[in-house]
């Protein structure tokens, strides 16, 4: 049992308060005759006393004595150590009490020794929470109250402007700690990397590599980030020579890990059509021991396919795949679209059962492609049984694969499975386009149901549908046959005023359809407008 607090005089009550902190069973009570002891004018709490209080109602999440007792350390200028005040700051920040924490940083900013500590402590728990509107708020705390910022204060004030793309702040941040000729800490790489960092985001890449030379002849140390930021910054803005430079100093000093390096490397080259390079990247990338990732594999796959087409994709393809590279659902879904593309109808579906089999089964642009396929090949229960597949795997069909659907029903002249299909479509949300009205409204005109093409015609004019070549062929055909001249006028005329041309079939049908109505005027327009399109 504890004995009453008046047995002991103010010079041995802090050791009293000390023992109860101590035992994990009696450390609730101490807040309590600490309380007691503050009515006594001769009491003054030592610092390790204040330590393991200030943990204790940390621990006990209380957060309103934690204020209290901060005030306290003003009164009596007994002040923690720096190591308990970071500790209690970040505590503060990873319970979100960000007001408790305002407290703390008012009553620590009076301390010289600790209050550096503290303001950097809260600017780093502030960025971690990615809160950088606040790391600024305190930092121009700390500013007002004339506490000189160190090296890491910098680096967290610097990181934080330079997240919110203020790089002219950056910039202003790095010339005054330059300024003040600091004793070098480690925080002095990130430094210079976060300037290089902001001044490569915002295209002034020339700049950040000046700097970063004058970086190396301070002899500060490098890192791989600050190779990474500078490559891939000149890389954006395709300075094709300073970003391979970079990349083979940086390759020499095995400084090279970020995969995103290596893709912004590729796009660059891809961009400008050298694409025997991408692969020299891959060989980087092996020697460096990194993965080569779906993204990059993807890239190399297609850049081959949009500068030299189909046939050197897939032999770039099945060469990084023989080298020990491995595909991913992006990768997969590109090649697959390649085979389809050139007809090699075969391998697409191997390597489709290939791409399930590791997993990748949720891909609906590959769906799509093979649904596509199917179609092109007359293959409708095929199509039918792998969009089954595909639902049953919690998949949803895409626009593409609906559009690609119907067009095959529509050709088979099966309108029933047309119809259901378009009102699957409708149920499902799946919001039709362009392709989609004309299939369905091919399908129909096949099927010489023109009044139902007018009537989806109509619909997708009134939700803002553009006229292409391929709609207006058909609709000039079914408005002919139908004999409404005064919509197939108004068809043209929107035809013409939209850029769209007849083929010379659909210009002759038009033309007869107009002659046979004794449009004479409507006809010597047409031949004016359309004549040899």
């Amino acid at each position: 049992m504890i004995e009453s607090d008046q047995q002991f005089s103010p010079n041995n009550f802090d050791s009293f308060l000390y023992g109860l902190l101590q035992d994990p069973q009696t450390q609730h009570l101490a807040y309590e005759y600490y309380s007691k002891a503050k009515e006594n004018r001769e009491f003054r709490p030592e610092k390790p006393t204040l330590k393991l209080l200030m943990r204790y109602l940390i621990k006990s999440k209380k957060w309103g004595l934690v204020i209290s007792l901060s005030e306290d350390f003003k009164i009596y200028n007994v002040f923690p150590d720096a190591n308990t005040c970071s500790t209690l700051i970040t505590s503060c920040i990873s319970a979100r009490k960000f007001k408790v924490l305002n407290s703390l940083l008012q009553v620590l900013k009076t301390d010289g020794d600790i209050a550096v500590l503290a303001f950097d402590s809260a600017m780093r728990g502030y960025n971690k929470l990615h809160m950088y509107s606040s790391t600024i708020t305190v930092y121009e705390t700390m500013k007002s109250a004339e506490i000189v910022p160190n090296s890491s204060c910098y680096c967290q004030i610097m990181e934080a402007y330079n997240k919110i793309g203020d790089t002219e702040k950056v910039v202003s941040l790095f010339h005054e700690f330059e300024g003040k000729k600091l004793d070098a800490t480690p925080f002095f790489t990130n430094i210079y990397r976060l300037v290089c960092d902001s001044l490569g985001k915002c295209g002034r890449a020339s700049e950040a590599l000046k700097i970063f030379r004058d970086m190396t002849r301070k002899g500060i140390s490098e890192d791989s980030c600050i190779y990474a930021s500078l490559i891939c910054s000149f890389a954006s803005i395709r300075e094709v020579k300073i970003a391979e430079e970079l990349f083979k100093e940086a390759e020499e000093k095995r400084v090279l890990r970020d995969p995103e390096v290596f893709l912004k490397v590729v796009l660059m080259y891809v961009e400008q059509g050298s694409m025997e390079k991408t692969l020299d990247i891959v060989v980087s990338m092996k020697n460096a021991k990194l993965k080569v990732s779906d993204c990059i594999l993807c890239a190399i796959v297609n850049g081959f396919c949009k500068k030299r087409g189909y046939w050197a994709a897939i032999k770039v393809y099945e060469q990084l795949i023989s080298q020990g590279c491995s595909p991913g659902q992006v990768t997969y879904a590109s090649i697959i679209n390649a085979y389809c593309r050139i007809g090699l109808y075969s391998k697409a579906e191997m390597v489709f059962s290939e791409m399930q089999e590791k997993g990748f089964d949720k891909c609906v642009v590959a769906y799509s492609s093979i649904v596509a396929m199917y179609g092109k090949t007359g293959r409708i229960r095929d199509a039918m049984r792998l969009v089954a597949k595909m639902k049953a795997k919690g998949c949803e069909p895409n626009v593409w694969i609906y559009n690609s659907l119907m067009d095959m029903h529509g050709r088979a002249k099966n309108l029933r499975q047309v119809e259901k299909l378009w009102k699957e479509m409708k149920r499902r949300k799946v919001a039709a386009d362009k392709v989609s009205y004309t299939s369905v409204i091919s399908a129909y005109n096949k099927a010489r149901e023109f009044e139902k093409c007018v009537n989806f015609y109509n619909e997708y004019r009134m939700n803002g549908g553009v006229i292409d070549r391929a709609m207006g062929g058909i609709m000039v055909g079914v408005f002919s046959k139908l004999s409404r001249i005064e919509e197939l006028v108004k068809l043209l005329r929107d035809m013409k005023s939209e850029g769209t041309r007849l083929d010379e079939r659909l210009y002759h049908s038009a033309l007869n359809a107009l002659r046979d109505a004794g449009l004479q005027m409507q006809v010597q327009w047409l031949q004016q407008n359309f004549e040899g399109t």
